[in-house]
């Protein structure tokens, strides 16, 4: 997902996405854990997604002051 795409959710979508991301993220730190992780490079495009979507949600609080 790119920043275009991001930028066009809603606040609530984006607080959805992030949770899903979450989520995944915890799965997939279990699956590292146990050895069965098939992807590593998946944590970090994760980590950076919620890092993403938390600018852009924190930008458009900056903007409504």
């Amino acid at each position: 997902m790119k920043n275009n795409e991001i930028r066009e959710l809603s606040n609530i979508e984006l607080l959805n996405k992030i949770e899903e991301y979450k989520e995944e993220l915890f799965n997939l730190r279990f699956s590292q854990a146990t050895g069965s992780l098939e992807k590593p490079s998946r944590i970090r495009e994760l980590r950076k997604m919620v890092a993403r979507m938390k600018t852009i949600i924190h930008e458009r609080e900056m903007k409504k002051d």
